[in-house]
């Protein structure tokens, strides 16, 4: 049975931020999780439904409500297509943001 880009997303998520792994898998493939240079965020490239997407650990430094919630303690993880935010998984919770 084939996921959906929100249970993508959130399995994303909990295998960077809530399980701490090194890699994850989805649809049979395996990517390497990696740390930013600057801040040593997690970041990880992979691929659904013929996208390249990219999991990034929400900067707590910024000043957006999502970095208020990363420095209150919860994890939070923004999505980009292309550069482009495509929607953040905050404790288990997808938001994806319009078009």
């Amino acid at each position: 049975m084939a996921q959906s880009l929100e249970e993508v997303l959130i399995s994303v998520w909990r295998q960077v931020m809530v399980e701490g792994a090194s890699s994850l898998g989805i649809e049979g493939h395996t990517y390497p999780v990696k740390s930013t240079s600057r801040r040593s965020l997690k970041q990880v490239d992979f691929r659904f439904d013929g996208r390249d997407l990219r999991g990034l650990e929400q900067n707590p430094d910024t000043k957006s409500r999502w970095a208020a919630m990363a420095r209150a303690g919860k994890k939070v993880m923004q999505f980009l297509d292309g550069g482009r935010y495509v929607a953040v998984v905050c404790d288990g919770k997808v938001r994806l943001y319009q078009k």
